[in-house]
């Protein structure tokens, strides 16, 4: 099951938080302060943060930011905040919801399962398909030279790479217009 990391100084909201996360079968990690949430989140690479505000030691919009910088995990803001401008830097800062105190355990679980059922990032790569000299970037954002540094614009001798005019087959359900990038090496 998925990791959650409840970072909150309020030890009687963390274990209500707990309590309802570990019921749905989810393994649940615990922080009061900034600096422990910064440790918990290198040290256990949660799926998703549910991260308080006004913590001690460090503030959660600066944790939220210093993890944002090396990490997709989603983050759910948990605050009593609730000014307009607090939830717009909340979500500028990296967070991917915002809820505020009080709030219903409920709603919060069910933030917590439809982040969950987004791909992350790190996911949703490019997929790379290679089969002898034949390289396709089947998600067609840019070419592949034949170290396999991704370039934009590849030429070879002058010419642009070769692509093809239709789908191909391994593009089932992508939008229309959307074609992988073909090249031989």
């Amino acid at each position: 099951m998925p990791t959650v990391l409840v970072v909150d100084d309020e030890t009687p909201l963390r274990d209500l938080i707990r309590a309802y996360l570990e019921r749905d079968g989810y393994t649940v990690v615990e922080a009061s302060t900034g600096k422990e949430a910064l440790s918990a989140a290198a040290l256990h690479n949660p799926d998703i943060i549910v991260l308080d505000l006004m913590i001690p030691e460090i503030d959660g919009t600066e944790v939220c930011r210093r993890i944002r910088a090396s990490s997709d995990v989603y983050i759910i803001m948990l605050t009593a905040k609730a000014d307009e401008v607090d939830r717009v830097v909340g979500l500028e800062v990296g967070a991917d919801d915002y809820l505020t105190k009080p709030f219903s355990p409920r709603e919060l679980m069910a933030r917590v399962r439809a982040l969950l059922r987004r791909p992350r990032a790190q996911v949703a790569m490019a997929r790379i398909l290679r089969f002898g000299d034949l390289t396709i970037d089947v998600d067609g954002h840019e070419d592949i030279d034949g170290r396999g540094h991704r370039v934009v614009n590849r030429r070879r001798a002058g010419q642009p790479l070769e692509r093809w005019p239709q789908r191909l087959p391994l593009d089932r359900g992508r939008p229309p217009g959307r074609v992988g990038h073909v090249h031989r090496e």
